[in-house]
């Protein structure tokens, strides 16, 4: 597991009148190869980066042993985090389904640790995704990789992509965690 080495502990805060318990939310961005996830702890209505980084397996592997090897290294980052929330970005493949396949292997084997874990799994859009870091569903990767960057006050682009990316959709889960509470606590904007 390869991670990003930014300070934790800066909060982004988007002055919400509803107050929660502390949180851990992940964000996956599953790839058979390469499965990118960011770590954010939520804290009433503050957001602060914990790390991010990129699981990775070897070409030359079979299917079954890299599937074991995101299955093993996923189960050791929720331990190293206590995780509460697990969030994805949905899966859409128009043009060559079988570049799908293998993602949709690796998804299959995030879902399968959050069963046995009885953990909660979102799934978004990718212009859910965008309009929540970003502000529009038609944002461009670059922008979306900027609005991550200042939301956790990172000094840098987080690198891998598929890390940014999970990163993205743990803000985007954030965000929609904070407007159930509102929307559950009775709050109108």
């Amino acid at each position: 597991m390869s991670e990003g080495h930014f300070p934790a502990g800066v909060f982004y805060n988007p002055g919400s009148p509803v107050k929660y318990e502390s949180m851990i939310l992940v964000g996956i961005d599953p790839g058979t190869a390469t499965t990118g996830y960011g770590v954010i702890e939520k804290r009433g209505d503050k957001v602060s980066y914990l790390t991010c980084g990129v699981i990775t397996t070897p070409p030359g592997d079979d299917a079954p042993t890299r599937l074991k090897t995101i299955y093993d290294e996923f189960n050791a980052l929720l331990d190293r985090y206590d995780v509460d929330q697990v969030a994805t970005e949905r899966l859409f493949f128009t043009n060559n389904v079988t570049t799908g396949i293998p993602v949709g292997r690796a998804l299959g084997v995030i879902l399968l640790t959050l069963a046995q874990r009885g953990l909660p799994w979102t799934e978004y859009t990718p212009t859910q995704v965008k309009s929540a870091v970003v502000g529009t569903g038609r944002a461009e990767k670059k922008q979306v990789q900027f609005m991550v960057t200042r939301l956790l006050a990172l000094p840098e682009v987080p690198k891998p992509d598929d890390a940014a990316d999970a990163l993205a959709i743990a803000i985007c889960h954030a965000h929609s965690v904070r407007l159930g509470a509102l929307v559950k606590a009775g709050v109108r904007g």
